[in-house]
């Protein structure tokens, strides 16, 4: 089982409150169920970071994605996420290879949350 959190669980931006909780709670509720269904059934959970779905809108919402330096340069990748990253995540956590992962939150965030920013 893959739940699907946010990094929000683990950093936050002013007035999310309510959704910083709740991608908590999925974090919590992940080590939860894999105590509870386990050995039977894994459970794991994965906290996206930015990640651009701006070309995957409806055609009337999508407009062009055009990222700047600066937001390249806070991912010490080097880019902005794209959902297939968080597939290859999931992918990887629902197949044998994964076989003992099991009550973890896994941050996909292109190590933007291990970075430190300074404003200027």
């Amino acid at each position: 089982m893959v739940l699907m959190a946010s990094t929000r669980a683990l950093q936050s931006e002013p007035d999310t409150e309510a959704y910083a909780a709740s991608k908590g709670g999925v974090v919590a509720l992940t080590h939860a169920l894999a105590v509870s269904l386990g050995p039977e059934i894994r459970v794991n959970a994965i906290s996206p970071g930015w990640i651009e779905v701006g070309d995957r809108q409806k055609a009337a919402r999508r407009t062009p994605v055009e990222h700047r330096d600066i937001d390249r340069d806070q991912h010490p990748v080097g880019r902005v996420g794209r959902p297939e990253d968080i597939a290859a995540m999931a992918a990887f956590l629902l197949s044998d290879e994964a076989g003992f992962i099991t009550g973890q939150n896994l941050v996909v965030d292109g190590g933007m949350t291990r970075r430190m920013i300074y404003a200027e």
